[in-house]
């Protein structure tokens, strides 16, 4: 019976140790910064079609650019939605993003209009402030309407009624700052490097976007409904460009938020240089704010978990705490899990300039030294 019992001791533990030994092989640390690219469009849906130009093959083919540049770098894997011309329903897009685990989600596309309007314009999720913006969301997720079930898919989702994308920008809140900072980024290479038009960073409720659970963005590179930015982004040196403004942006954002460990890579009269230096942006006081009352603290460390210069202004009948004071995002973003870890889970990054608070969305906007 002991013999019996000491066997069976035996072989319980050799199973612990072969399922641990598993799960340590399926699931390797983390060392690498994943992006997920996603072309729009594709297979039976063209995209638009402005000029004769196509944009599904135009988006596959600085998407395809993107990938092949930050593959380059040994530190991103890149996964891809599609790699050729196919139809992939919007709610898988997301989840081959999910499915991944990704740090990013990039997805391209080209716009159109009726008439000769021309820039680049990158989205971060939200509600749209205004009926511009909606017409891009219909227009981009009305490929909903290609696919089967799309009523259950979606659950009763439709493109064309405003009520469908109320509380939209709640879906992605977590994930906003650090999208709104990528697609920073990518506007400002647009129009500093490139001399593109600039539309702005803006806020739509766009599908595929909706259920990403991280940053992410979605790039409309240009109007094919444009005579000349059509041609431009039909044709090689069009594409490259785009696509070398967007790597630049993305290997920007993955070393300013510390994921990654990114070389300079590239060609030696083309190559994308790594950042060194936080930015900082003209006349922005980014504050993490710790703590609101109606009582009146004295800023001591030892009132706030023992974090130091805590800066105390009253604000209504409200007294407010803040740590932390800089003009550079990704040092306050350093700054906001400090204090996290320090005892304070919901604290957050507020923003002030000439002395009055503006949101971060609007912050973010503001000139880069």
């Amino acid at each position: 019976m002991r013999t019996n019992l000491f066997s069976f001791f035996v072989f319980f533990v050799f199973i612990i140790m072969l399922n641990f030994s598993s799960f340590a092989t399926e699931t390797p640390p983390r060392d690498r910064f994943v992006v997920v690219l996603d072309a729009g469009h594709g297979g039976k849906d063209p995209g638009n079609m402005g000029n004769g130009y196509k944009e599904k093959d135009i988006a596959l083919s600085i998407i395809l650019q993107i990938g092949e540049a930050l593959e380059k770098s040994g530190n991103v894997e890149v996964i891809y939605t599609r790699k050729k011309d196919v139809f992939i329903e919007l709610n898988e897009r997301a989840k081959i993003a999910n499915d991944a685990r990704a740090d990013l989600f990039v997805s391209v596309h080209c716009n159109s209009h009726s008439s000769q309007a021309s820039g680049t314009e990158t989205f971060v999720l939200g509600l749209h402030k205004s009926e511009e913006n909606f017409e891009v969301a219909k227009r981009e997720n009305s490929v909903i309407f290609l696919e089967e079930d799309y009523e259950v898919t979606y659950d009763g989702f439709d493109p064309k009624s405003p009520e469908s994308y109320i509380g939209m920008e709640l879906m992605q809140e977590e994930y906003l700052n650090q999208s709104i900072l990528l697609a920073d980024f990518v506007q400002k290479n647009f129009t500093n490097t490139l001399k593109r038009k600039n539309r702005g960073v803006k806020q739509a409720g766009f599908l595929v976007l909706k259920n990403a659970v991280m940053p992410s963005v979605l790039i409309e590179t240009g109007f094919l409904t444009n005579n000349s930015e059509g041609a431009y982004l039909n044709s090689r040196n069009g594409q490259n460009k785009m696509s070398q403004a967007i790597v630049n942006a993305i290997l920007k954002y993955a070393q300013s938020i510390n994921l990654s460990n990114l070389e300079s890579i590239g060609s030696e009269e083309d190559q994308i240089t790594s950042i060194k230096e936080p930015d900082h942006y003209e006349g922005v006081n980014f504050k993490v704010q710790v703590a609101a009352g109606s009582k009146k603290l004295e800023t001591q460390a030892y009132n706030f978990k023992g974090l130091e210069k805590i800066e105390r202004r009253k604000e209504g009948k409200m007294y407010k705490y803040y740590y932390g004071n800089t003009s550079s995002y990704l040092k306050i973003q350093a700054l906001e899990r400090e204090a996290q870890d320090n005892g304070f889970p919901g604290s957050f990054i507020v923003a002030f300039k000439n002395g009055n608070k503006i949101s971060v969305n609007d912050a973010l906007k503001s000139k880069v030294n």
